[in-house]
């Protein structure tokens, strides 16, 4: 291979049996089409990301969505235009408190905005501990470490837990060994108690108190009581923050926990770059460390790509998955992922994509990896507004908008509608697909000239209509 231009080199391996799904459960429903990696540019990976194929370690694989019993749709967010919906504003809020105060909810982990989880598991007691985060960017040789911004210190807020009512103790020795209880039966007949208030919504209490809040503000400022029950007037508290806001509050001198981030260098396929318009880190792989008392105990893996982040996936370690979600990694068994710690790392991760977009303007998407639609546990990534869905036919975006409506009637569905509309890149040239040959490169004809009798066309040809003509004219197909 001449000069010091950079290849991809790949080995397809097809794939033509069903194995088992982790999302439906089916022993044979789910099928993809897979290669190995053993190096790959950040444009190419772009590329092929941008048709449907997704990475995990050194192998890259593409669902075949018409055939897998659970379709995978390519989701990206503008992180540009992401503004945090109420839910995540909450969980936002709950870390900051945690953070400064080391406040945690008592009672019940973080379920909020998270309807697909019906049970929440009870949150043990947890003494304060100081938490670490840390940036690790990989590529084969560890480099020095280098402090992330400040603006990565976040704080967390638990909620308020107080009970409400009178409550019978399960608790009582001589109840329980009699199996019986110390309140008397209802009558039958009389319906609710007369005496109490009737129950309200939570709904209505928070609305309440909003607005006893803001008659109390206006009095201060000496400023008429009178609010309108169904329009209250804005305050300038209560104006809307960003994103950005929430995450770089200030920290107090003596807060509880205290949160880093640092960079190293880590096992990847991708080739570490750096370009002049590019962000100051480079492109390449990263690892987000999440330190508790000096232990390593969660990392969350992204690439940084020509135009997005891309999100790979997030495991943790198996010491710690019985702590509470309030504490900043929910560090659950991976198969639950906790969606409350899941949402938080998101989120960090949209904001870190808005810092590179100042110094890379064309650097603006956030990639959250597959929308599951017929797994309901994995629809929450569709909750990061804006977003789109790739279309697994014309390889164009599609905002989620238009394609839930589609999806809600069909697992698979071809996203974009106009039936005139095909793939840009499909192939049109198989002799200009790139193979490694004996260590030398060339061309596909030029290679089954070498090769008369080769019975690989059909496998090279399918090969080629997944990574598209473009992909197929740089990525070395290795040939043996």
């Amino acid at each position: 291979m001449a000069g010091n231009k950079s290849y991809t080199i790949v080995e397809y391996f097809g794939g033509e049996d069903g194995y088992r799904c982790g999302y439906c459960k089916s022993q044979t429903g789910n099928f993809s089409r897979g290669m190995w990696s053993h190096t790959m540019t950040v444009q190419d990976y772009q590329d092929l990301i941008d048709r449907g194929w997704r990475r995990s370690g050194k192998y890259v694989y593409k669902p075949i969505m018409q055939k897998t019993c659970c379709p995978q749709y390519t989701i990206r967010c503008h992180a540009l235009k992401f503004q945090p919906s109420k839910s995540h504003k909450k969980i936002l809020k709950k870390m900051n408190r945690f953070i400064s105060k080391g406040e945690l909810q008592k009672g019940q982990e973080d379920c909020a905005g998270e309807p697909m989880d019906s049970v929440c598991e009870e949150a043990g007691p947890q003494e304060l501990r100081k938490v670490h985060l840390k940036y690790t960017a990989l590529t084969g040789i560890q480099k020095d470490a280098t402090e992330f911004p400040s603006t990565t210190e976040v704080q967390k807020e638990a909620a308020d837990a107080t009970p409400t009512g009178s409550q019978t103790s399960q608790n009582d020795p001589v109840s329980v060994l009699a199996g019986t209880t110390t309140s008397a039966a209802p009558k039958p007949g009389n319906g609710a108690d007369p005496s109490r208030p009737p129950c309200r919504k939570a709904k209505e209490l928070r609305k309440e108190r909003r607005l006893q809040k803001e008659q109390m503000r206006q009095n201060g400022d000496g400023v008429s009581s009178t609010v309108s029950p169904t329009q209250p007037t804005p305050s300038q508290n209560n104006q809307s923050k960003t994103l950005e806001e929430f995450i770089s509050e200030s920290l107090p001198e003596n807060s509880a926990h205290c949160l880093e981030f640092k960079r190293f260098l880590c096992d990847s396929p991708l080739e570490a770059e750096y370009a002049p318009d590019g962000p100051e880190v480079g492109y390449g792989s990263f690892h987000q460390q999440y330190w508790l008392d000096g232990r390593i105990v969660a990392v969350g893996v992204i690439d940084i790509l020509p135009t997005c982040v891309s999100s790979v996936y997030l495991y943790y370690h198996p010491d710690f998955n019985s702590l509470s979600l309030g504490s900043y990694s929910a560090l659950r068994p991976p198969r639950t992922e906790g969606r409350g710690e899941e949402k938080r790392r998101i989120m960090r991760e949209i904001a870190f994509t808005k810092q590179l977009q100042k110094q890379s303007p064309k650097l603006s998407y956030y990639y959250l990896g597959f929308y599951i639609h017929s797994c309901p546990k994995m629809r929450y990534k569709g909750q990061y507004r804006p977003s789109d869905l790739l279309c697994p036919e014309t390889y164009v975006w599609v905002s989620i908008e238009r394609c839930i409506p589609l999806l809600d009637n069909s697992r698979y569905a071809r996203l974009n509608q106009d039936p005139d509309l095909g793939d840009a890149r499909a192939v049109r040239d198989l002799g200009r697909a790139l193979v490694l040959y004996r260590r030398t490169v060339m061309p596909y004809a030029a290679y089954s000239r070498k090769r008369k009798g080769s019975s690989d066309e059909m496998e090279v040809q399918q090969y080629a209509s997944l990574v598209g003509q473009d992909c197929a004219e740089r990525i070395l197909l290795y040939r043996s």
